[in-house]
């Protein structure tokens, strides 16, 4: 499964599904020479046993949601862009994005220099897009372009070729920059979620690989999402052991394989064309592809899904929601 299921039990962080995390991307702007696209999505429309409710307001105005860059390969963020979002008299809602840089981007909060402000979520099917300074945003409801068939993998890997994301919705933050904006490449990237109900920040969610949740239960996954990248090779071990489970690997090999993938990093080198995993992820990467071949040692390959059809050639490149239409 995805990353749409990082959440305590497969369900939702806290109970609030605007701060799940599902998929992150970052390719080189097509036709765009110099600059990247990273895409955040979150608050899934559907999931596998829900344990919290979804609403259609897009984001927590008491949440930041938060791209991390690592510039020198320690798995410690040097750069990172925050998006806070507030309300409007009229119930709409408004994003800030921030750049913060050196220790404080490895801190938590909103903070760091404004570098987009007052722009306005889109709740339609109209993207609304905003521009400064070099950057252009989108946040807002859009066409979840996950693509996989998660009855399937539930079934034992019995693929029917269906799409359980066809028609499904998901809240995207798309920021477009300057590929300097980003640190020397290649660089290391990651998003999180951090959730300030309770007066200090809390990290909800965390992520950046596709499905890394679904080695871990109960205590370890929580574990997982308020953990830092720096420390995931602690980890390895119980990866190792799902695998050994799930794909009849040899211990030696269970650990090598568990040990490339983490710490839980996109691996991002905006010279180069995007390809998971080896650079980046582009909105049509088969990477569940990828991941059943691994979780079953290349017993199943295919789930004969292919990537939506609705995505846009250009800026924010999701397409339309569906629910909305």
């Amino acid at each position: 499964m995805s990353h749409h299921y990082s959440g305590p039990d497969y369900g939702f962080p806290h109970g609030d599904a605007r701060l799940d995390l599902t998929d992150l991307y970052a390719f080189p702007k097509p036709g765009g020479a110099g600059k990247s696209i990273v895409v955040m999505n979150v608050h899934p429309s559907a999931g596998v046993n829900p344990s919290g409710p979804t609403t259609r307001e897009p984001f927590s105005t008491q949440a930041v949601y938060e791209l991390k860059v690592d510039t020198n390969g320690d798995a410690v963020a040097d750069l990172a862009y925050r998006v806070s979002f507030s309300s409007t008299n009229d119930g709409s809602q408004v994003a800030t994005v921030r750049r913060a840089q050196g220790e404080a981007a490895a801190g938590d909060g909103p903070g760091g220099q404004t570098i987009l402000a007052s722009a306005r979520v889109s709740t339609g099917r109209e993207a609304l897009v905003s521009e400064a300074a070099g950057y252009r945003f989108f946040a807002g409801w859009r066409s979840d372009p996950f693509f996989f068939d998660t009855e399937g993998a539930l079934n034992n890997f019995q693929f029917t070729g269906r799409d359980f994301f066809a028609g499904k919705d998901v809240c995207s933050i798309v920021l477009e920059l300057p590929a300097e904006a980003l640190g020397p490449t290649p660089v290391g990237l990651w998003q999180r979620t951090l959730d300030g109900r309770g007066g200090t920040w809390v990290q909800a969610d965390r992520g950046a690989r596709p499905s890394q949740s679904v080695f871990l239960t109960g205590e370890q996954k929580s574990d997982y999402l308020a953990a830092q990248p720096a420390g995931d090779a602690r980890f390895a071990a119980i990866f190792a052991h799902s695998l050994e489970h799930t794909g009849g690997y040899s211990p030696q090999e269970a650990k090598r394989v568990a040990e490339s993938l983490l710490p839980d990093i996109l691996f991002y080198d905006s010279r180069q064309p995007a390809s998971y995993p080896h650079n980046g992820r582009t909105l049509t990467d088969d990477v569940m592809d990828g991941f059943i071949a691994l979780l079953t040692n290349g017993r199943v390959t295919r789930d004969g899904v292919e990537p939506h059809r609705d995505l846009l050639p250009e800026f924010p490149y999701l397409g339309p929601p569906h629910e909305l239409a």
